[in-house]
């Protein structure tokens, strides 16, 4: 009996091990896993970045060889030069950051009242107004420009800064993602500053607007990428270098330098990548604190 009992309690020990074994090599397994997708998932979104920064320093014959290369065999830096060189790229860069920055200010300075007004402030028409800024978040652009450019062109404003910045004084998503923000933010600050007699203009700016700097930095990066980045608007709106922008700039690369020169058009995309991957870097951060904020810690 005792013997019986004795194997019994081995067996049991045993399968419990062989169970505990088992549970071990399936976590193994699928860290294994989470870890290879999350490799892969990484490299997918960084190779384009490796490459272009690869390509910016080869040689011409190099740049277009076959089979490609990802580590130079001779890093020519000279390409930097001649990217910048081959147009007035100082003045295509100071457009940019001029057309970036007052865009963003102004988009601010429309964005934060109207965000307010549909979150905190009950008036007549409200869901409708509301509805239709949401309408505007399907309104690509490239259905606005034909009427924008005609308006503009009869007012002689072509080739000037006025139709590459005020057609963008407002965001649909910027005001959708302050205003979610603002509703988190509890109606007892706002009464207890209005007891302080703080007006409405005061609390918007005072009270409200520091409790949702990670979404007002989020969305700032979001509307300087676009604007930085964006070729179809300055191209339809411009046709001199006055007003032109860095990405029309390195677009015009492949033409000034022949088609086959892609190491000084990846040198020139370098150029105009950089300032968004620092920005972005600096602010990593902030952009988490956005979509995790839940309130007021």
């Amino acid at each position: 009996m005792h013997l019986t009992n004795y194997f019994n309690s081995r067996d049991s020990i045993s399968s419990v091990k062989e169970k505990r074994n088992t549970k071990d090599i399936g976590k193994i397994l699928k860290k294994v896993l989470e870890y290879t997708a999350l490799i892969l998932i990484i490299l997918i979104f960084i190779f384009p970045f490796i490459w272009m920064i690869s390509t910016s320093f080869k040689t011409t014959q190099e740049a277009i060889q076959i089979p490609p290369t990802i580590i130079p065999n001779e890093f020519i830096s000279e390409n930097y030069m001649k990217a910048w060189s081959s147009g007035p790229f100082l003045r295509y860069l100071g457009n940019s950051i001029f057309i970036t920055l007052s865009i963003i200010v102004i988009q601010f300075l429309v964005m934060v009242p109207a965000a307010y007004a549909f979150a905190k402030i009950r008036f007549k028409g409200e869901k409708i107004l509301f509805g239709l800024i949401l309408i505007g978040l399907m309104v690509p652009p490239q259905i606005t420009f034909l009427p924008v450019y005609i308006m503009m062109s009869k007012l002689g404003l072509i080739n000037t800064y006025v139709p590459l910045i005020l057609p963008f004084m407002t965001s649909s998503f910027g005001i959708f993602l302050l205003r979610q923000n603002f509703m988190q933010i509890s109606n007892e600050i706002i009464e207890a500053s209005r007891l302080d007699n703080a007006s409405d203009w005061k609390i918007m700016w005072k009270v409200m607007l520091p409790m949702a700097k990670p979404a007002m930095i989020t969305f700032g990066l979001f509307s300087f990428i676009y604007h930085w980045n964006n070729y179809f608007w300055p191209l339809v709106m411009s046709n001199t270098d006055l007003v032109r922008t860095l990405p029309i700039g390195v677009a015009m690369l492949k033409e000034s330098e022949g088609v086959t020169n892609w190491n000084v058009v990846m040198a020139g995309n370098v150029m105009l990548t950089a300032p968004i991957l620092l920005i972005y870097t600096i602010l990593n951060n902030k952009i988490k604190e956005a979509f995790t904020y839940s309130g007021i810690k």
